[in-house]
């Protein structure tokens, strides 16, 4: 399990090196979700992450829409409906509602 220090190291790991990435962060939730406030995620150019916000397809729009964020280098928030029908198909049965935050991680001498 990554405790909250590990996950810190690897932002610093990631700002110093000069990767590229963005943090994804859950802002706000409604109703039953994988995970709650705070959870975070890093998510690498080929969709690897570090880190979960909770799995599943709501994870999977999350990596989805990072793509932009990358490109872009503008962070956005992005809503993660499980309350979709097509979430419950795919065997997601937490039925809430996710506001994830999705931010580039800077290179430390930006």
């Amino acid at each position: 399990m990554t405790t909250t220090i590990d996950f810190y190291k690897k932002v610093i790991s990631v700002r110093r090196e000069g990767v590229s990435a963005v943090l994804a962060t859950v802002i706000r939730t409604k109703g039953s979700t994988p995970r709650k406030i705070g959870a975070k995620m890093i998510i690498y150019p080929n969709g690897t992450v570090f880190g979960t916000i909770g799995g599943g397809c709501g994870e999977g729009a999350v990596i989805e829409k990072s793509q932009s964020v990358l490109k872009s280098g503008v962070p956005l928030q992005y809503q993660v409906d499980l309350t979709d029908g097509l979430f419950y198909e795919d065997g997601g049965i937490c039925g809430g509602i996710m506001d994830v935050f999705i931010e580039p991680i800077h290179n430390a001498d930006k």
